[in-house]
């Protein structure tokens, strides 16, 4: 692995000295512009971090584990969190947390904060933007593991994830084994793991059934906003709508809810529902909803354990990859499908 640069590795490609470097990086004293530009640009094409070169120097190395996470608006990444703080916890390890909100430039920014504050290692919900920068962590030594998704261009991180493509096989066979074929589905957006991978599972399924799939019953949305209403209703509005609906995007199953209540669905009369993630909330509505339950204590816990065990370098070289198997919890949100004149008349259509 490459090594983090020191101040004079800066000196000796700017053609200074040492304490030259220094007054450029803390500002203490006249410097003549010339030599002040060599500086920069030698701190620039060496990727001079002064915290992070002054990390490797020392004895023990960094106890702070920095945590980038896509969005804590979400209760799965809120859950996340307080899990990965208290498995940290438990190993002394203290944790800088930061969130990306789904924005590829904010996560930039915040991957270069965390980088100059000299954290051990990291873990993180990649937005599938920003490769170079994720691999330039590695480059530095610093320990990455991704968790919940990936970014497929990295091979050489630690990945820990649920079973996506089996758990959204799982739910899609569910509703096929109760006469349902046309089956609707929110994901993430395709560019995630997460997203892909829950639409593979779901095709696979249809496959095995004989199903034909219908391109416009598989909805991939942003994580963000409200764009998994518009989808709904928009499926509801077919000439053959759906009778049955995956909300497989755990950040859309309070807005697909929402919209189903406001426009009068009745679930599973008219429609039956299988969301990902399994909030407290989702036994106590009428209906109960089957759901995807993401075992987050063990994402957290894998997560944590591979981190901590790279940063001791404990672990042999090359990526472990953990995918931990999801529960699959039937409720009354899911029935057989229902001749087309039993069931109420849809107002959003």
């Amino acid at each position: 692995m490459k090594k983090a640069a020191t101040i004079r590795d800066v000196a000796a490609q700017a053609g200074v000295s040492v304490s030259v470097v220094s007054r450029v990086l803390n500002d203490t004293g006249p410097v003549a512009p010339e030599k002040r530009a060599k500086v920069l640009a030698a701190i620039d094409a060496l990727d001079y971090r002064p915290r992070a070169a002054a990390r490797q120097l020392s004895q023990g190395g960094s106890s702070t584990i920095g945590l980038l996470l896509a969005d804590l608006a979400n209760p799965f990444f809120a859950r996340l969190a307080d899990r990965v703080v208290a498995e940290a916890r438990s190993r002394e390890l203290q944790i800088l947390l930061m969130t990306t909100q789904e924005d590829p430039h904010l996560e930039a920014q915040a991957l270069d904060t965390l980088l100059d504050r000299s954290v051990g290692g990291l873990i993180g919900t990649p937005t599938g933007a920003n490769v170079e920068r994720w691999e330039k962590l590695a480059s530095l030594d610093i320990p990455v593991t991704f968790v919940d998704r990936a970014i497929n261009g990295l091979a050489q991180v630690d990945v820990v994830s649920i079973e996506n493509v089996e758990s959204a096989a799982t739910a899609t066979a569910h509703l096929l084994a109760r006469g349902h074929r046309r089956i609707g589905l929110v994901s993430g957006p395709l560019d995630t793991t997460t997203g892909f991978d829950r639409v593979r599972g779901y095709e696979q399924a249809l496959q095995e059934h004989g199903v034909a799939p219908d391109d416009r019953l598989v909805r991939p949305v942003p994580f963000r906003g409200d764009r998994g209403a518009d989808v709904v209703a928009q499926m509801l509005g077919l000439d053959e709508p759906p009778t049955s609906l995956i909300v497989a995007n755990t950040a859309q199953v309070r807005v697909v809810l929402r919209m189903l209540f406001q426009a009068r669905v009745s679930i599973p009369d008219d429609l039956s529902v299988v969301v990902f993630d399994d909030n407290p909330w989702t036994e106590l509505i009428r209906p109960p909803l089957t759901a995807v339950r993401q075992p987050i204590d063990l994402l957290a816990l894998h997560a944590v354990e591979l981190i901590h065990a790279r940063m001791r370098q404990k672990l042999a070289p090359g990526p472990r990859h953990v995918r931990v198997a999801a529960e699959f919890l039937e409720r009354a949100s899911t029935a057989r499908v229902r001749p087309v004149s039993n069931r109420s008349e849809r107002p959003c259509q």
